[in-house]
């Protein structure tokens, strides 16, 4: 097996499907643009889910990226040797063009080929889709491994839990393909699979084949174009490459670790508790880091992205406590982060002072909230009656005032109490749950869910765009997020005050005005010149590839876009604004409805 460093994987793999016939395109932004309804980019399908359901890319149909991807559903987990809130995939596509056998093939090729990842073929393990009652069983995959050199005793047929992958609840789908490294460690049991925990597998490699679109009902249906959508994780390839343990062994965290040791005087592997801190803290860091110097960058805040941004920094700042990381240091080792990525990702250059400014405020801000959780700790010890300090009291320490256990747990000590673990377990759990519960709603209303309710919300959002741009007569202002969901738009953008009642009136006038006109929603491919020379409304970066899909609304509107419009602007009836708002500092949100 070749070692790599991140640097080499990246260029080996865009490389190798460009020779496939592949157009290398951008990382979106971590921020969702044309599927709002997730807080961030979590696969490489979501800036994709259009073209997936049919839309032509500017690019064409066969594309590869390394795509930024943030995941928080696990934020506790950080700490062990796998578990990661940022990473990135390498992902290929086909939108309608070739299939499973040649999907299969190239895997095949890109993991055992003496040119790539040299893996041998005695490492490999596969899964495939053993069928169910709505879809069958995925022969004609399992005979393209075999015919490609796994052997059969290799190939594992799993039900839909483990080879069936969709984005949220409703949406393209389908079954897939999963690549595993065969560790070499003795079997678990006699049904020891790559489906087990045991550790004996693992997995490297996904490739679905999304031939079928799930509705609200729980319904499947053959979706007009066959699609193949990988994934493999950029840092886990680097771990199996190289033989590390884990994932924080790999090239992009060797700055920051360096860092940390520099600035405490500390070594990463002097005890298992302070190996937990510095693992949090890289992770975290990073994650922040590529949150506030992403293009649509997010700032901490108490609603959306910014709230998990406000969580992530405030827990690298508690665990940097266990190894006295001095205050100020964040942005010291975002520091390494930016040097280590400049290259790569740029954005993160062109936005280095306001990623450091934004971590120190915060943990300047956090300081104080630890303050606030002291008062509330002693304040609340004085009617705790026996000596166990409740462990849901606890855990409201931590939720509200970001107060970690560990501190909790040490100062009951000192007054004589012991924390009631159990009980702060069930309520962090109960929480996590109900989290669970709202992300996963969160994804609902999406372009998952393409409906002309939502394409024509879409289209009034472009409308709203232009319209604040001639009211406010500002043409600095740039959209900075939205969200859509069947009943309202959400619409954030850059102003520095509170728009007056006179404003909101103009702009809905202007928005009924162009609805009024009736005229049709036009597309263009063109060049990013092209576009630019048109005048199109776009922040004009390295997301976009050589061509882009322009839409044009007669004299009203002209936008860089991916996402479900409407035929005509007189689709949307009539434009009515609800709330006009402050989202973050600098920036006012507006929702909206049509009727």
């Amino acid at each position: 097996m070749k070692k790599l460093t991140s640097e080499t994987l990246r260029q080996m793999y865009l490389d190798f499907f460009a020779s496939k016939g592949h157009k290398i395109i951008a990382s979106a932004s971590l921020i969702p643009e044309n599927d709002p309804s997730v807080l961030f980019t979590t696969a490489g399908m979501h800036p994709l889910v259009p073209y997936l359901l049919g839309e032509k890319h500017p690019a064409g149909n066969r594309l590869t990226d390394v795509q930024k991807c943030v995941r928080t559903g696990d934020i506790e987990e950080v700490g062990d040797a796998s578990h990661l809130t940022f990473f990135e995939m390498l992902g290929n596509w086909s939108l309608g063009d070739y299939f499973k056998e040649d999907a299969i093939s190239w895997s095949y090729e890109f993991l055992t080929g003496k040119d790539y990842l040299d893996i041998p073929v005695s490492d490999l393990a596969v899964t495939v889709f053993a069928g169910d009652e709505d879809a069958p069983r995925d022969e004609f995959s399992a005979s393209v491994w075999e015919k490609r050199g796994i052997p059969k005793e290799k190939i594992f047929y799993l039900p839909k839990k483990n080879n069936w992958w969709i984005a949220g609840t409703t949406g393209p789908c389908g079954p897939d393909t999963e690549m595993f490294i065969d560790r070499g460690y003795k079997p678990c049991s006699e049904n020891c699979d790559p489906s087990c925990d045991c550790g004996k597998y693992l997995e490297i490699w996904n490739n679905v084949f999304m031939e079928f679109f799930k509705d609200d009902k729980g319904n499947y249906s053959k979706l007009k174009q066959h699609n193949v959508d990988t994934g493999m994780g950029l840092e886990r390839v680097l771990c199996i490459s190289n033989g590390y343990k884990t994932v924080y062994e790999t090239d992009p965290f060797q700055g920051a670790k360096a860092k940390i040791e520099e600035l405490t005087g500390k070594k990463y592997d002097e005890s298992e508790e302070i190996t937990k801190a510095f693992r949090i803290i890289l992770d975290h860091v990073r994650t922040s880091t590529f949150l506030i110097g992403d293009r649509r960058g997010v700032v901490p805040s108490n609603v959306d992205q910014g709230y998990v941004l406000r969580r992530l920094i405030r827990r690298a700042v508690r665990f940097g406590r266990t190894l006295e990381l001095p205050e100020g240091s964040l942005a010291k080792i975002a520091k390494c982060y930016v040097e280590k990525y400049a290259d790569v990702y740029t954005e993160l250059k062109e936005n280095e002072q306001k990623i450091y400014d934004e971590l120190n405020k915060e943990e300047e801000k956090f300081s104080k909230t630890l303050s606030d959780g002291l008062k509330e700790f002693n304040k609340v010890i004085n009617f705790i009656k026996g000596d166990i300090f409740p462990g849901k009291t606890a855990f409201r320490l931590y939720d509200t005032f970001g107060f970690p256990i560990e501190i909790t747990e040490e100062l009951a000590k000192e007054k004589g109490f012991t924390v009631d673990k159990e009980g702060y377990k069930a309520a962090e759990q109960a929480h996590i749950e109900k989290s669970k519960a709202g992300s996963e709603q969160k994804f609902k209303g999406g372009l998952a869910e393409q409906n002309e309710t939502t394409a024509r919300l879409h289209t009034a959002t472009h409308l709203l765009n232009a319209a604040l741009k001639k009211v406010l007569g500002d043409d600095g202002i740039h959209q900075k997020g939205s969200n859509i969901t069947v009943e309202r738009l959400r619409f954030d953008f850059n102003f520095p005050r509170k728009l007056l009642p006179e404003e909101l009136a103009s702009i809905e006038a202007w928005v009924n005005e162009a609805i009024t006109a009736n005229v049709p929603v036009t597309l263009e491919e063109l060049t990013v010149e092209e576009a630019k020379a048109q005048g199109a409304e776009g922040v004009f970066d390295s997301k976009y590839g050589e061509k882009v899909k322009v839409y044009t609304m007669g004299n009203f509107s002209k936008e860089i876009c991916g996402g479900p419009h409407a035929k005509t602007t007189g689709e949307l009836h009539h434009f009515k604004i609800k709330k006009e708002e402050a989202s973050s500092a600098g920036v006012r949100r507006i929702k909206a409805i049509i009727d």
